[in-house]
């Protein structure tokens, strides 16, 4: 039987293997799939497209976006200066989230070294340069970050990016800020990839029975927002 704890989970994504975590019966009562950015392998990136069924995404650290520059869509789809040059931005706006009032995404990227950038290597090689670039930045200046970024990727890309609002779970306890934080607590990169598991039909997210079962059968630690919280003294 696969032990649910924080200890579990942290000892077993600082391996580079997986975890699960469910956000809240409060938020947005999804559970993701989680594994280091840094262990993305093609293999991870099938197993997370077969057995998820949501998003793919790399969540990563508010210091980790700071650093590279990296800002939020919401922010950019509502400047001014781009929405009266494409006013379709204004008839878009995000002004009715039901599980918040702010949106995580940043930008979407590919490797340069990616061909169309969908496929499984493709998405791997993406995410764990990603991670291995920020871990290699976290002590550079951000005109240097930006530079060694822009070498390596480009956008639009096939992996969305979700940027931790600033504060972390302090002012957001979204799925970014929780897939962050694990990494966090295992002394990893605050760099996270991940996806949201939907049940076989699609027509809506796991039920946590179904997410625990899954969770036993593949032995990957599963947590909760509210154990995380805790482990930060949160909750």
């Amino acid at each position: 039987m696969v032990q649910n704890s924080v200890e579990a989970a942290v000892e077993a994504f600082s391996k580079g293997e997986p975890v699960m975590v469910f956000d809240s019966d409060f938020r947005e009562c999804e559970t993701d799939l989680l594994w280091p950015a840094i262990s993305a392998t093609p293999s991870v990136m099938r197993r997370l497209r077969q057995d998820c069924g949501g998003l793919l995404f790399l969540a990563i650290g508010d210091d980790v976006g700071e650093k590279f520059g990296l800002p939020w869509l919401q922010d950019l789809h509502t400047h001014p200066a781009l929405v009266e040059e494409n006013p379709v931005l204004g008839a878009l706006i995000t002004n009715d989230l039901q599980y918040d009032n702010r949106s995580a995404f940043t930008l979407s990227l590919n490797h340069r070294d990616t061909y169309t950038g969908i496929t499984d290597y493709d998405r791997s090689l993406t995410t764990k340069r990603f991670g291995e670039l920020a871990e290699s930045m976290a002590e550079k200046g951000t005109i240097e970050a930006i530079a060694a970024l822009g070498n390596e990727f480009r956008t639009p890309g096939h992996i969305p990016v979700c940027r931790e609002a600033p504060g972390g779970l302090k002012n957001r306890q979204g799925h970014t800020e929780l897939a962050v934080a694990i990494a966090r607590l295992a002394g990893l990169p605050p760099c996270t990839i991940g996806a949201e598991m939907l049940q076989p039909d699609g027509d809506r997210a796991l039920s946590v029975e179904d997410a625990r079962a899954y969770s036993e059968k593949h032995g990957i630690p599963m947590l909760t927002g509210e154990e995380i919280m805790k482990a930060f003294n949160l909750s």
